[in-house]
């Protein structure tokens, strides 16, 4: 639909200079003919804020209009506001029914969020072996933070025989696409050499990248290791190759 078309290239300045005013705009007449990525997309917007002003009330409408014709983005973004309780009275298991509808449709977030759900029990009965099934249907299509909460499970033994080797290739997958806690996990498997030969510089590499980030663990870590006369050289090898690369 060219009132979609138009929305899409507006919001992503494709071709034209990027305003989500006019993006809004398009989008909303799209929606209004009932169409659900328009829909979603005027749902992200108020639920954002951009090129309209913040309205939480009216992300849920269009997100459930959206929801409503199946639409996988639209029915996490409903899951989501459930779970806050943004625009909508907080409601786990609401947020767990729509979330279970997208990751149905292989929604790599509704998976992982899934896997959360039933990590923490909210919603429904905690449930580690789900948790980790859903994990690993994210983790399988690259979902960074999947992987890193299955590399958790790994480590843990939770709902999964417990295995340090799986845990340090599935951080080692995460960390390499940034995030910040399985870096911090990768660097502590080779701090205490659980799944790898013990390995300091690389536990530092990992440490540093982490706390670049903001983790306060690893920079915790970090301070620790410098202090100690048996980490000192390796500490300050790896600090002088951060400050020429």
């Amino acid at each position: 639909m060219p009132q979609y078309n138009l929305g899409v290239m507006y919001a992503n300045g494709d071709g034209v200079q990027q305003n989500y005013t006019e993006a809004f705009n398009w989008f909303e007449k799209a929606a209004d003919q009932g169409l659900a990525g328009a829909q979603y997309n005027l749902g992200r917007m108020y639920n954002l804020g951009l090129g309209v002003a913040q309205d939480y009330k009216e992300a849920l409408k269009w997100y459930q209009k959206s929801a409503d014709q199946r639409l996988a983005l639209a029915q996490l973004g409903l899951g989501v506001m459930y779970y806050s309780g943004e625009g909508v009275q907080q409601n786990y298991t609401e947020a767990f029914n729509w979330l279970k509808k997208a990751a149905d449709q292989e929604l790599a977030l509704a998976q992982c969020g899934l896997g959360g759900i039933y990590y923490s029990g909210e919603g429904v009965q905690q449930n580690y072996n789900e948790a980790v099934k859903w994990y690993q249907k994210a983790a399988d299509q690259g979902d960074a933070t999947a992987q890193y909460n299955l590399g958790r499970m790994y480590n843990l033994g939770l709902g999964v025989a417990q295995d340090y080797k799986e845990a340090l290739k599935w951080f080692q997958k995460s960390a390499d696409q940034g995030h910040a806690g399985a870096q911090y996990g990768l660097g502590v498997m080779y701090h205490l050499g659980l799944g790898v030969a013990q390995d300091y510089k690389e536990a530092i590499k990992w440490y540093l990248k982490s706390a670049a980030q903001g983790n306060a663990k690893a920079e915790y870590n970090l301070e620790w290791m410098s202090e100690h006369t048996k980490y000192r050289e390796q500490f300050f090898e790896e600090m002088l190759k951060l400050s020429i690369t």
